[in-house]
């Protein structure tokens, strides 16, 4: 058996070597009860130490995908689970969350740490450590925090949507809170609609629960309602998947006309929309929201105060008529129990006293400057830009004249970790677009990253064009 293992990969060899028996034993119909070739066998085949060869097998018996029978070896198993080996894509769904790599995470999804504001947060921790015993040591409520959710019904009403605190569960972030949904309300076998490009992680996420996906691509107004409408001709999709405001990757957000014919579209064919704005506070000026214009009836909506507050405080929140927020409640205390009671409480002290307000205007107007330097950087180094987003963290663009093999050359001669545009797409198709985070563009590293393909960007119009630059 033959893996063509690829030494010089990035990605942990075990890992690569897991990937390829799991698509070695589907490729090839490899029925249940198949003996796998012995650990030595399979080492001496593909040249790999019999270590690395335990470790995969390993964690395939504990994935479902093998067996291992004592004294006998290793079988594929009775019965491949849905999600035994979902694609993730290793240079986004791994590396960028390493927090020993000293690159520079230029495709990343959160604000950098010196933008981080720990003064606030720190007084807020000893505040509750001080005054809130119970926050120390007993769980939270099954919908979470009263205190956060009345602080979090407020701050939706600013944005007109005008909900019930018994609208509102508290999450472990916005992750969290998909997780809740996808679990509850869909099963395997059921179709979606997502967005394309779109959150990668969402992806991989209604893989590993069985759902099958529709793409419905997006355009600078938002999803593409021509196309959405011919999928809609020939399917029943039961949800869809979608950011309204400064879409994940490509910054843009949902216009009016968009927003009102979504909705037209999800009454006419009887399918839901969950919103996912977790870029909300990152606002500047007025949007369509969908929450706000369908009053819930059709539309779920979740955020989170992880962008903009601390990745590690983990707390989020999913809006829903009253009925789907006892069901999510029901399945977050079956898997979770609740949300960290003392994580909802600094959140909700932040909010009480201001300090989280404020956080957001300093945030927005950083932001919007970073915004309109990085599209002033991207002009003269020749790169196509999707869509001028109008804030928020993200632009999607390409090199016109570098290929993409290139720009990665390039990438990783300076220590810049990307986030390719493969991973953006609901099948992994080859894409030269990236995902480029303003925040940090103003690093020397990035800065020497636009200009070098800046420069070659120039060579290569030159040779087009036939003219010597000598």
């Amino acid at each position: 058996m033959d893996l063509n293992i690829d030494r010089n990969a990035t990605g942990s060899l075990v890992r690569q070597l897991v990937v390829s028996l799991t698509e070695w034993i589907n490729t090839h119909g490899i029925r249940p009860g198949a003996r796998m070739p012995s650990i030595r066998q399979l080492a001496t085949e593909n040249g790999l130490s019999l270590s690395s060869v335990i470790k995969a097998y390993d964690q395939l018996v504990a994935s479902g995908v093998l067996e291992s029978r004592h004294g006998s070896g290793f079988f594929v198993a009775q019965q491949m689970p849905v999600a035994s080996a979902p694609e993730i894509d290793d240079a986004v769904g791994w590396r960028l969350f390493d927090n020993e790599s000293t690159q520079l995470k230029l495709g990343c999804g959160w604000l950098p740490d010196a933008w981080r504001d720990d003064t606030d947060l720190g007084q807020a921790i000893r505040q509750v450590v001080r005054s809130d015993n119970q926050a120390l040591f007993n769980y939270s409520t099954p919908l979470g925090s009263a205190h956060l959710r009345l602080h979090i019904q407020k701050r939706l009403g600013l944005i007109d949507i005008h909900v019930d605190p018994l609208q509102i569960l508290t999450t472990q972030g916005a992750s969290h809170g998909l997780d809740l949904l996808v679990r509850t309300l869909l099963k395997p076998g059921d179709l979606v609609l997502v967005e394309s490009p779109g959150y990668y992680n969402l992806f991989n996420l209604l893989k590993l629960h069985g759902v099958k996906t529709l793409a419905v691509p997006r355009t600078a107004q938002g999803p593409d309602i021509a196309s959405l409408e011919r999928l809609l001709g020939v399917h029943k999709p039961a949800y869809f998947f979608i950011n309204s405001m400064y879409q994940n990757p490509t910054g843009t957000s949902l216009a009016p006309s968009v927003a009102y014919r979504l909705l037209q579209l999800a009454t006419q064919h009887d399918f839901r929309l969950i919103e996912d704005d977790i870029y909300a506070d990152f606002q500047n000026g007025p949007t369509s929201r969908l929450a706000s214009l369908d009053a819930l009836d059709r539309v779920i909506y979740l955020a989170s105060f992880s962008k903009t507050l601390s990745s590690s405080l983990r707390i989020g929140y999913v809006v829903a008529q009253p009925e789907v927020i006892k069901r999510l409640a029901e399945v977050k205390m079956v898997t979770g129990i609740g949300c960290s009671l003392l994580a909802e409480n600094v959140v909700a002290t932040l909010l009480a006293n201001g300090a989280y307000r404020k956080l957001l205007q300093r945030l927005r107007v950083r932001l919007n400057k970073q915004m309109a330097s990085t599209l002033r950087l991207l002009d003269p180094a020749h790169w196509e830009v999707f869509a001028e987003p109008s804030g928020g963290l993200f632009v999607w663009a390409r090199p016109r004249h570098v290929p993409a093999e290139r720009v990665r050359q390039i990438a990783e001669q300076l220590q810049i970790q990307l986030s390719q545009g493969s991973t953006f797409l609901p099948e992994g198709q080859a894409c030269d677009w990236l995902r480029l985070n303003v925040a940090f563009t103003q690093d020397v590293r990035a800065q020497a990253f636009f200009r070098q393909i800046g420069q070659e960007s120039t060579v290569g119009t030159a040779v087009l064009m036939g003219i010597d630059i000598k």
